[in-house]
């Protein structure tokens, strides 16, 4: 391990990385290079990279400016493997930072070099007692054994994970923090560590992802391995994405698309720190319960109200226990609420024999594959805490299998002694209930059979963006279904098209400039006759001479008026992941609720239903308060026809909107179309 610009100063950039292998026991020579002193930290040092006694397998670049750059370039000349660039001042500054990080990657492709920077805090392998990171989080203690991998675009956000970590009691072997990431990103890292036998959860920091293949592709190796991602990915307000932009140069996409992504593949996205920790901390008993469900044994009544709701909001379900073991466990204690959450009382406590057969019961009887007891203060008090982890042990030495989180108030030391028995403390039970939730969707997604890919056919776009009718006769090809229709030069032709299709019709102005015809006036509903159809043709052409001066106009399109209820298709082609689809409640609703959900294309079946009727919106397709309820196949299979038209037409697709997309007891039609290229 070369280090250029190595510090005798154990507290400076440079001098860190020294004293922590120094410290911790790393078995590689390292090799200081510093022109201007004999030795560093007791180890001799070089003047320069072409002076050192052999070739770095990696090396820390802690040297300023154009200096990095050359030094990059020597250690690529000496067949260094990597490099670890601690120097800032390149791609987060701007465009003459850009243009110095292309010529540093430049520099290290020349020789083959992988760089992991600029503009990073480095990182470690504590089994290694490899610590090229310039953190001062190490005055506070080492890492702790364990399995969780730490994977930052923030390199003092990855160490303050870290940190955190460690004073939580969790074991965290590596860590890795990218910078720029101008050549290795975070996907590589998230990629390596799913492939690790050192790691087995994988928490995860990102501001902004700029390859969106690589970053799927490690999420899938992470899915494959059976390895939980928890990430906080930062950058959902517009302040946010911006000040992630300027940090690290990073691209922000949408972030309602990259909520859609983590969760196709299974990645509990953390709000904050503690929930990212609560849920790694979890997820170490590497137990994830497919088809998860909670059971609650509380000794406060409100307590289980506060448990029940969380769950409710996490989607963890809590079912009843069955009547007999209701019956039983009343008959215990009859003051008891034996349904679910299952409140013991605190006279449980005079014989606590009985807090085990409450216990017991909810596994046996109940089945719950997660458990949180509510105690409080009692799992602390040195009078009670250690019969009642004497009790509570035998029911989890004869259910390894179970999730048994305890929620207590107690001291650093009392919980260590619970967790050496096997059980996991959190003391806020509504943050032990989102904790088991995600196990339960780790166990999910790692048991689903992914349906392989089904091929895309390609599909020719027109040069320009077509009009209303071209646009709908290209998705009607692709498969979406349209409303019976028809495009209209002249009066007659429309009056032809109003008696062929049948009273009554929809007509509106027909131009490949006008998007939203509805914000002009160009739509005309109900026309329930020729002689109202005369006066339609008549009132658009003056409604786009007046409101739409300089438009193209084609002519009119007359459609049979469907009554339905109204949705919105459409793709748009998001910076990082390229094609995206999405559904909503349609017409001016999907701009006013913004109730929509996303997916990549191409989405199949399933997922274009779960897509569907994860809407808020979904009662009004399912028969709400007496309609009759909408052909939600049809929907699912216009929305599978859309994202397999975008998937197959190539980068020059900007979007494709289908709006509305009128869904019947019948079918769907779609009564508006537009295509962007």
């Amino acid at each position: 391990m070369a280090v250029i610009g190595a510090s005798d100063d154990p507290v400076r950039i440079g001098g860190r990385p020294i004293a922590y292998m120094k410290a911790r026991g790393f078995a590689g020579p390292l090799m200081p290079v510093n022109p201007n002193r004999a030795t560093v930290q007791g180890l001799q040092a070089w003047p320069s990279i072409a002076d050192l006694p052999t070739t770095p397998d990696a090396a820390i670049v802690a040297i300023p400016g154009e200096g990095a750059i050359q030094a990059v370039e020597d250690l690529g000349a000496r067949g260094c493997g990597a490099a670890i660039v601690f120097t800032a001042g390149f791609a987060e500054v701007g465009e003459e930072g850009a243009a110095m990080q292309a010529r540093l990657v430049a520099a290290a492709r020349r020789h083959g070099m992988r760089l992991v920077g600029p503009n990073c805090l480095g990182l470690f392998n504590a089994a290694l007692g490899y610590y090229p990171i310039f953190s001062a989080s190490f005055e506070g203690g080492w890492p702790l054994p364990g399995a969780v991998g730490i994977a930052s675009q923030s390199g003092a956000y990855g160490s303050h994970l870290f940190a955190a970590a460690r004073d939580r009691g969790i074991g965290t072997p590596v860590l890795v923090t990218t910078g720029n990431e101008a050549d290795t990103n975070l996907a590589d890292i998230i990629g390596w560590m799913a492939e690790s036998e050192e790691v087995a959860v994988i928490a995860a920091y990102a501001e902004g992802i700029k390859d969106g293949p690589r970053f799927i592709a490690a999420l899938e190796a992470a899915r494959a391995a059976r390895k939980p991602v928890v990430m906080m990915k930062v950058g959902r307000s517009a302040l946010g994405q911006a000040a992630a932009q300027s940090h690290t140069a990073s691209i922000a996409g949408d972030d309602r698309v990259m909520d859609a992504i983590l969760a196709e593949y299974g990645v509990h996205r953390a709000r904050t720190t503690e929930e990212l920790l609560d849920v790694c901390y979890v997820a170490q008993k590497r137990i994830y319960p497919v088809g998860n469900t909670l059971g609650v044994v509380t000794i406060s009544g409100g307590a289980g109200v506060l448990m029940s709701d969380a769950a409710e909001a996490a989607g963890l379900p809590m079912p009843p226990m069955p009547e007999a073991a209701q019956a039983a466990l009343k008959k215990l204690v009859p003051f008891a609420s034996p349904l679910n959450p299952v409140d013991c009382t605190a006279q449980a406590f005079n014989d606590m024999s009985v807090i085990g057969s409450f216990a017991e019961s909810m596994v046996t009887d109940g089945g719950y594959s997660s458990v949180i007891a509510f105690f409080t203060a009692w799992g602390g008090t040195p009078s009670m805490a250690p019969r009642l982890r004497a009790e509570l042990k035998k029911v989890l030495d004869r259910h390894p299998d179970r999730l048994f989180v305890l929620s207590i108030l107690a001291s650093t030391e009392r919980v260590r002694e619970w967790e050496a028995d096997g059980f996991l403390c959190i003391e806020d039970p509504s943050r032990a209930v989102v904790a088991l939730a995600a196990m339960g969707r780790f166990g999910d997604v790692f048991s689903s059979v992914v349906p392989p890919a089904e091929p895309v056919p390609t599909v020719a776009l027109p040069d320009a963006a077509p009009n209303e009718a071209e646009a709908k006769r290209i998705l009607a090809e692709a498969g979406v279904p349209m409303v019976p229709e028809s495009a209209c030069a002249t009066l007659d032709e429309a009056l032809a098209a109003g008696r062929r299709i049948g009273f009554p019709v929809v007509a509106k102005i027909l131009s490949p400039d006008i998007l939203h015809k509805s914000e002009i006036g160009g739509v005309i509903l109900n026309i329930a006759d020729e002689a109202a159809l005369r006066d339609a043709h008549a009132t658009l052409l003056s409604r786009a001479a007046e409101r739409a001066p300089g438009a193209r106009i084609d002519g009119r399109l007359v459609a049979k008026q469907v009554m339905g209820v109204g949705m919105a298709l459409g793709v748009v082609r998001d910076p990082v992941f390229g094609p995206v689809a999405m559904v909503g409640l349609g017409g001016v609703f999907i701009e006013v609720f913004k109730d929509v959900a996303f997916a990549r294309c191409p989405v199949d079946p399933a997922r274009a239903e779960a897509m569907i009727r994860s809407l808020k919106g979904f009662p009004l397709l399912d028969g709400a308060r007496g309609r009759p309820k909408a052909d939600v196949a049809a929907l699912t299979n216009a929305l599978v026809a859309l994202s397999r038209f975008a998937a197959g037409a190539g980068p020059r697709l900007l979007s494709a909107e289908v709006n509305p997309l009128l869904v019947t007891p019948d079918g769907a039609f779609a009564a508006d179309a537009v295509i962007e290229v």
